[in-house]
């Protein structure tokens, strides 16, 4: 079949009478646009001109011809502006889901620099824990997700936006309070906690770092929500491992006081996740080019 290019300059030529003029309109040599015509002959089988020094018009199979090409056309013409829809469409939306730290502290400054760059987006956030993320980007729910925990998700591909650290917080009356040099990671490992649930990046990172003593204690509490934890610790209630962006506040105030744990890595990378084999586009890719800078 000719193309789609060689089937327009054949219209133009109808159109106009001449291949010349169609040359001039399409932007080609007039040279080449006869090559492309005699090209086209060859391939279809038929003559579709009549040339002669006023012009060039139609044979009856030409006449047949550029009526099929014009449906042709006229559909890729469609189907572009379609498409071009679809790309504006993409353009104009986003949909991130994030783990809970991430989405408190971190995303809502990206967001107001993403605004500044395409103020016509239109931006969805979900908070959700680690696995969570991880399901709703695979099932396509999300153009992009946040992530912690110590490695990237199984079937998506990450790239690594920020550096995290979780810490051991009590209220002032708290025993461990007074501790200068801290608590060891075994007395951590078997003291019952208030803990984020299991599938979180914040349960993840601890029970890894506690797995060389035994792993966590049953804990006392398992809450969902980083302000019900910090209001748990902050009642005296049991220690607490949250985030340490979660508590910067609290910690300057002296509403909470960190409890060191010398030689327990509680370090932990935060992610942007995407399904594997497809980068991020649009607003999805600006976003994560905002993460990263910040």
């Amino acid at each position: 079949m000719p193309d789609l290019g060689a089937l327009e300059l054949l219209l133009a030529v109808v159109r106009l009478g001449s291949v010349g003029r169609a040359a001039a309109e399409l932007g080609v040599t007039q040279p080449a646009a006869s090559a492309r015509i005699r090209s086209m002959e060859r391939q279809l089988g038929v003559e579709l001109l009549d040339r002669s020094p006023r012009g060039s018009t139609p044979t009856a199979a030409g006449t047949l011809v550029a009526g099929w090409a014009q449906q042709v056309v006229d559909a890729a013409t469609a189907l572009d502006a379609g498409v071009a829809a679809l790309r504006h469409d993409q353009d104009a939306r986003l949909r991130v889901v994030a783990s809970l730290t991430v989405a408190e502290y971190l995303v809502p400054a990206w967001l107001v620099a993403l605004r500044a760059h395409r103020p016509g987006t239109a931006v969805t956030l979900r908070t959700a824990n680690s696995t969570a993320v991880a399901e709703a980007v695979r099932a396509g729910e999300a153009d992009l997700g946040f992530v912690e925990g110590t490695r990237t998700p199984a079937g998506l591909h990450g790239s690594v936006i920020a550096a995290d650290r979780l810490v051991v917080v009590v209220a002032p009356g708290h025993p461990w309070a007074r501790r200068r040099s801290g608590v060891t990671g075994a007395e951590l490992a078997a003291t019952p906690l208030i803990l984020r649930e299991e599938g979180s990046g914040t349960r993840e990172v601890l029970d890894r770092a506690l797995a060389a003593h035994g792993g966590t204690a049953p804990p006392l509490l398992q809450l969902a929500s980083t302000t019900a934890l910090k209001a748990a610790a902050t009642s005296g209630t049991a220690p607490v491992v949250v985030s340490e962006l979660a508590v910067t506040d609290e910690i300057a105030g002296g509403r909470l006081v960190a409890v060191p744990v010398p030689g327990l890595d509680l370090r932990r990378p935060l992610r942007a996740v995407w399904p594997a084999g497809h980068r991020p586009t649009g607003p999805a890719r600006d976003l994560l080019a905002l993460a990263r800078r910040a």
